[in-house]
């Protein structure tokens, strides 16, 4: 069993259990639990208490696949109040017990977003609402990309140092992060955040995977880039932007470089299968709609 103090919170997790069993050769070990795949699924930009039904549809794709949530910020609108959050418990609250949220801007309307850290309680981690876990062989990182709200995500930052710091003691052979908002986006609304620079710095520098975020109400694929946003075969971090949870549809502006795939009339969720040494996305849209986007790619 691993243990991890979440601000001063002891949380315990099973690294998976050697289950062995007798042969005339003597004793076989079975796979450890954390060796098979792990599933990883979720959007964000989710529940509208004035329309619940983009929310509802994607939350009936979640009943149906098993495995851990990310809801990926901007959870409830219009202000993240408790009233606001009461309808997201509709919804995506049935699978809130599987559930590692990580807040955004909306989150924050309310004063410290309190009613988020209210309503999921450890799960969503310290006061500054950003932790890590382990997920089958990855490690795994909820950040928060409030920076004003939280003193900064500058590189002398508390939540850049302890993310450095973080990354630094899991040198895991595969690494994924999600968060609000994105340093890449053609989404007409909101677009390139530079103020996410320094998070994507750090996971580029520890080798991560992937980064997943919302805020663009839409669906965009990258291929794996480096902060700069130049194309990175060799060790770039692939984004993927996932604001379809149910809020509402925004077009997309003209593409950002190294964009591969676009969506913004379809609701749905990002259903990742992580491997020992790679990994599987799959968009998965809500019923009625046929978008899709699949592939594979190995870890670095």
């Amino acid at each position: 069993m691993r243990l991890k103090w979440f601000g001063g919170v002891c949380a315990a997790g099973w690294s998976g259990l050697l289950a062995l069993s007798s042969g005339q050769a003597g004793l076989t070990a079975k796979p450890a639990a954390s060796d098979e795949p792990a599933v990883l699924v979720g959007a964000g930009d989710i529940a509208d208490c004035t329309d619940l039904s983009g929310a509802e549809a994607t939350a009936k794709l979640l009943e149906q696949i098993p495995g851990t949530v990310m809801a990926v910020g901007d959870l409830a609108y219009p202000d993240g109040s408790k009233e606001n959050l009461a309808c997201y418990d509709k919804t995506w609250g049935r699978v809130k017990a599987r559930t590692r949220p990580a807040p955004g801007n909306h989150e924050f309307h309310a004063a410290g977003a309190r009613p988020y850290f209210d309503y999921f309680g450890a799960a969503a981690g310290p006061k500054d609402g950003y932790y890590s876990y382990e997920l089958g062989t990855w490690h795994i990182l909820a950040l928060n990309s409030e920076c004003k709200d939280i003193g900064g995500c500058d590189t002398g930052s508390r939540e850049v140092r302890w993310l450095r710091a973080d990354l630094a003691a899991h040198p895991a052979a595969c690494t994924l992060a999600y968060f609000h908002k994105p340093l890449f986006s053609s989404g007409s609304a909101h677009g390139n955040d530079p103020e996410m620079k320094p998070l994507w710095q750090a996971l580029y520098d520890a080798n991560a995977e992937v980064v997943i975020n919302g805020h663009d109400h839409n669906y965009e694929r990258f291929a794996p880039q480096n902060p700069d946003g130049v194309g990175d075969a060799a060790r770039g971090i692939r984004e993927f932007v996932v604001g379809t949870g149910g809020k509402n549809h925004r077009p997309m502006a003209l593409s950002k470089p190294n964009s591969e795939s676009q969506n913004a009339d379809t609701f749905g969720v990002l259903k990742l299968t992580l491997r020992a040494g790679a990994y599987d996305w799959q968009f998965i849209p809500e019923a009625g709609k046929y978008f899709a986007d699949s592939g594979t790619e190995k870890c670095h």
